[in-house]
């Protein structure tokens, strides 16, 4: 009898609001991905309905986690074992639909977990999704007890670590909630290439929200120059930037370029 292929992982993160969710949302539009689905998880998000990573109502604070070092797990961490991967592995099964190729999870503390789901996850890739930083903090003001100014630097001091992972990650690719909201079917088309799933129609229609925030607190003269790399610039101004993917193969690397 022929043997199984397991699923892979797709893992999707980054800052809360910066639209992960829908990028979560396209992905499962695609056939052969799907996520968590008919959990009471808050936007049915994994990393609540798994025991194998301690997670309790301190872990993965809005505009904290980031720059927590006790939340930055890399293959260096105690929990790089068989037991961790097979606990994630059991606990996330019900929540899928079976015969999957690409089972997509989508948690924000993914941003500060890629590394450690590789090593757990050999096969994975993952999808970081970066937002204006000056959206990202007045989206976010009503969580969090912190001036809209240290927000900003949490924001830029998170995209810095995650440059700094990386090196250390096969697969990944970085999109902008601005691209994605100007251009949503080629956003659909990327996403497809990096995982080598044929293309699906847009499962909704999608509004610019950056809109809501006109007026915000803006980037100083020292934080935009951070933000820049990422092509946002005060006042919620944003530049062309040209993207950020990483593959192994230079075939899925092109076709995401082309799409």
């Amino acid at each position: 009898m022929p043997t199984e292929i397991p699923p892979c992982y797709l893992f999707i993160g980054g800052l809360h609001r910066s639209g992960t969710s829908l990028v979560n949302r396209l992905a499962n539009a695609l056939p052969g991905a799907g996520g968590i689905t008919g959990s009471a998880a808050p936007e049915n998000e994994g990393v609540y309905l798994q025991g194998a990573i301690p997670h309790t109502a301190q872990s993965g604070r809005p505009m904290h986690f980031a720059t927590n070092p006790e939340e930055h797990l890399t293959e260096a961490h105690p929990l790089n074992s068989l037991e961790t991967k097979t606990r994630l592995t059991q606990d996330w099964a019900p929540w899928f639909a079976p015969n999957l190729h690409w089972r997509v999870e989508k948690s924000p503390v993914n941003l500060t977990r890629m590394r450690l789901m590789q090593q757990l996850f050999p096969m994975s890739q993952f999808i970081v999704v970066l937002r204006h930083p000056e959206a990202v903090a007045a989206s976010v003001a009503s969580w969090v007890d912190a001036p809209s100014q240290a927000l900003i630097d949490h924001w830029i001091a998170a995209q810095a670590q995650m440059l700094d992972d990386l090196p250390y990650l096969h697969a990944v690719m970085v999109l902008r909630y601005e691209d994605i909201v100007a251009d949503a079917p080629r956003a659909l088309r990327r996403i497809a290439r990096f995982v080598d799933l044929p293309e699906a129609a847009l499962p909704e229609g999608i509004a610019d929200g950056n809109r809501t925030y006109a007026g915000a607190t803006q980037l100083t003269t020292a934080q935009a120059g951070e933000a820049a790399q990422w092509g946002y610039a005060p006042g919620l101004q944003i530049a062309p930037w040209p993207g950020l993917i990483q593959h192994p193969l230079r075939a899925v690397r092109e076709a995401v370029d082309a799409a």
